[in-house]
């Protein structure tokens, strides 16, 4: 392709570039040679639709791997395994001509209830920005563009096209936008997704701050806005704000409202040249793309989601070592599951596989006759529910086929109808007639392990009766094979939590301001998301964020703490594999700041590593928290801020199971505020230039207000006293106090010139 310029097309053509050809491609210019390019649904695999198309996953698509959604490779807390994962879908889509692929989805799981976050990684925003950086990095690797989404604040699917997400200044930066900027930086996504939602009143898809100031500008981005599908309002406002591609096709109707809207003067034809520019250069880099040559190596890359899908396992409890289990065991298998895997979550991320394993195959591989069956319970539509037998008959059956096991395997979880993108759970419990189950089979055997196959975390009454459980979350199409690798131990599980497990659904930061009403859902909880919040109210969960087992022990030694050149924070431990199995340890680092100016968690996550070791290996462990990452938004200058001071870093297997601490300490970024006659007398007297000016030329002032003959003074309990109460009085309201024989207008004076002397 030529190289071609929106100053070489006409006004009808650049409006043109600016919406979809149709559901899936941008809009060609023949006069001028700029084809058209394809966009498709992800982030966990490709989907390319075929012949009728649409946005909820019913229409067909091509067959492609389906690799562990976000929640299990999240889970994985690798970048490494995340990128080689990207860089596979890259291949499935540059071999299926595809120039972009809609993901990685990174918003917070600020509820448990959010029926999309089976597509998201974390509640947490460093966890999310590293691994969404590591996808945009391995699809973009293969000159494939990716579309970061869903910006921002899209954290629940009820109302999501209309809803406004009510974020106070701080959780918004700290939180909710600071995943999106790290990939942003780290790794320059072809294109961002603008969400549905408004953001405080405001659509994100017409939204100047959001999509100009804060992405453009602030963060340096420099590809192509895209709607995320029928998210534009008000199209002549979302061009002006920053929205460069509507999709899908509005059939012309907008393409005409923004030609009508420059030729009657409301749009600068020079907005909508940026936009069309924009287009124009991806496109191009689309186009710079090398000829990838087929087919597909199908095996190659179910071998990789099977490696994917293994490392995301978590194992959340193992007591007497129950697992893993031995190829001669009796294993009762139970739960329908097993034989009719729920693998993926339902909606536009819907991935029709190049092929599906079941658990119950992959177990019978290893176990041979040693592994028998029974589904136990029915799962809606399943083959199982089609048989008409009782759920009477089903349990009975399993009870009998526990109690002639040595152990009992029960796989239990969300059936698809529970959890998906358009609408979000009611509740985080099992279905009763599974736990029915459970408890039956507990009644007979209790060496019994759970299996979970769930896209969002559930209740888990029965934690301190089962001696071993596996998160399986969904594991994408070779998820079957990974869990027989984890219970016979072809693969040692490393995966950890990145959402915290909670006891109860109240208990969840949430609770009380979610889902919203009449439009707006207020984020109430600000800044304790997650685990900062079950830590800052001291709550019990089942379990911790961070938390996993594995069939190894890890020994941590002791850690320091040092400030490099640049101003991060270098931690440094040795970490040793004491057990007998080679495995690998998620490391962690949490910093936490005795004494703030400002409220924080007790402990917040800063960094991480997977390591793997071999039996009895011992490693030094480099783990480097950026200094950017230390930093509060601060309010006071719309910015972020370091505070100095001497943090503590703990180097922990979880949030909750801290292995070693040092403190370090940290130069703080300085912050100067203008002196006014509302400023306090506090303000002022921490003011480094200000203060000694002002405090000097009124001379004793803090001695005259709380000294101990004043008759101020005399109605408190003591000088300490006195001195907290006007460290927060306005300097202004001085004036006729005993003592003070300033006029307003001299005080006044003295802040202008303390002022300009800082």
């Amino acid at each position: 392709m030529t190289e071609i310029s929106a100053s070489d097309l006409t006004l009808e053509e650049k409006a043109s570039l600016t919406s979809g050809a149709d559901f899936w491609t941008t809009k060609a210019v023949d006069r001028v040679g700029l084809p058209s390019v394809m966009m498709t649904d992800g982030p966990h695999g490709l989907r390319k639709q075929s012949g009728s198309t649409d946005h909820l996953g019913l229409a067909t698509s091509v067959p492609a791997t389906c690799f562990p959604p976000a929640v299990g490779l999240g889970s994985s807390w690798d970048p490494e395994l995340v990128e080689r994962v990207g860089a596979a879908i890259g291949v499935e889509a540059a071999i299926e001509d595809v120039a972009v692929v809609l993901g990685p989805g990174i918003n917070i799981k600020r509820s448990p209830l959010c029926g999309r976050n089976f597509e998201y990684f974390s509640e947490d925003p460093i966890v999310s920005g590293v691994l969404g950086a590591a996808s945009v990095r391995g699809i973009q690797s293969q000159g494939v563009g990716t579309s970061l989404k869903h910006f921002a604040a899209n954290n629940q699917e009820f109302d999501r096209m209309r809803v406004s997400s009510d974020v106070d200044p701080r959780p918004l930066r700290e939180i909710y936008l600071r995943g999106f900027e790290r990939v942003v930086k780290d790794a320059a996504p072809w294109t961002v997704m603008c969400s549905y939602n408004r953001l405080n009143g405001v659509w994100t898809s017409e939204d100047p701050w959001l999509l100009t100031r804060v992405l453009r500008d602030e963060w340096g981005f420099d590809g192509l806005v895209v709607s995320d599908w029928g998210a534009v309002n008000d199209r002549v406002a979302g061009v002006a704000a920053g929205l460069d591609l509507e999709m899908p096709s509005s059939g012309g109707r907008t393409d005409a409202q923004l030609v009508a809207a420059v030729r009657d003067g409301r749009l600068q034809e020079s907005v909508l040249d940026t936009a069309a520019q924009r287009a124009i250069d991806l496109v191009a880099k689309a186009g710079k793309r090398p000829a990838v040559a087929g087919p597909l190596d199908v095996e190659a890359h179910h071998a990789l989601a099977r490696e994917a899908a293994g490392r995301s396992i978590v194992l959340l409890k193992n007591d007497g070592a129950l697992l893993p289990l031995a190829p001669a065991q009796r294993v009762a298998v139970i739960g329908a599951f097993a034989s009719e895997p729920r693998f993926q979550g339902a909606g536009s991320s819907l991935i029709n596989p190049t092929r599906v394993d079941a658990a119950l195959d992959a177990l019978r591989e290893v176990g041979g006759d040693a592994v028998s069956y029974a589904p136990g319970f029915a799962v809606e539509g399943g083959a199982v529910a089609a048989s008409g037998r009782s759920a009477d008959e089903l349990r009975d059956e399993a009870v009998e086929a526990a109690r002639a096991a040595e152990v009992a395997v029960v796989f239990l979880g969300l059936p698809a109808a529970e959890e998906s993108e358009g609408f979000d759970r009611d509740h985080i419990d099992l279905p009763a007639v599974q736990l029915e189950v459970l408890d039956a089979v507990l009644a007979v055997n209790p060496r019994t392990v759970v299996v979970l196959s769930n896209g969002g975390v559930v209740a888990l009454p029965f934690a301190d009766r089962v001696p071993a459980i596996v998160e399986g979350w969904l594991l994408g199409q070779a998820g079957g094979s990974a869990v027989a690798d984890v219970l016979y131990g072809a693969v040692n599980p490393s995966g950890k939590l990145t959402e915290t497990v909670p006891v109860r659904l109240e208990d969840n930061p949430s609770y009380g301001n979610f889902p919203g009403e009449f439009g707006h859902v207020r984020y109430g909880e600000g800044l304790l998301v997650g685990y900062r919040w079950y830590d800052a109210k001291g709550l019990d969960v089942t379990f911790p964020f961070g938390h996993g087992l594995s069939y190894t022990t890890f020994a941590y030694g002791d850690a320091t703490a040092t400030v490099d050149a640049d101003g991060d924070v270098v931690v440094s431990f040795e970490l040793t594999n004491a057990g007998d199995r080679d495995g690998r340890e998620v490391v962690q680092a949490y910093v936490s700041l005795d004494g703030s100016i400002v409220q924080r968690a007790p402990r917040e996550l800063k960094a991480f590593a997977s390591v793997a070791l071999a039996a009895g290996e011992t490693r030094t462990v480099d783990l480097v928290i950026r200094r950017q990452d230390l930093a509060y938004w601060d309010i006071r200058v719309d910015r972020f801020v370091v505070e100095g001071g001497e943090y503590t870093v703990h180097v922990a297997a979880s949030s909750r199971d801290i292995r070693s601490s040092a403190r370090v300490t940290v130069q703080g970024d300085e912050v100067r505020l203008p002196l006014t006659m509302n400023s306090s007398i506090g303000d002022v007297v921490a003011h480094p230039v200000a203060g000694p000016i002002v405090m000097g030329a009124l001379g004793g002032l803090m001695g005259e207000l709380t000294g101990a003959d004043s008759s101020a003074a005399s109605m408190m309990p003591n000088d300490e006293a006195m001195q907290k109460m006007m460290a927060s009085f306005p300097i202004g309201r001085l004036v006729g106090f005993p003592g003070i024989d300033a006029t307003y207008e001299q005080i006044e004076q003295l802040l202008a010139e303390a002022n300009a002397g800082a």
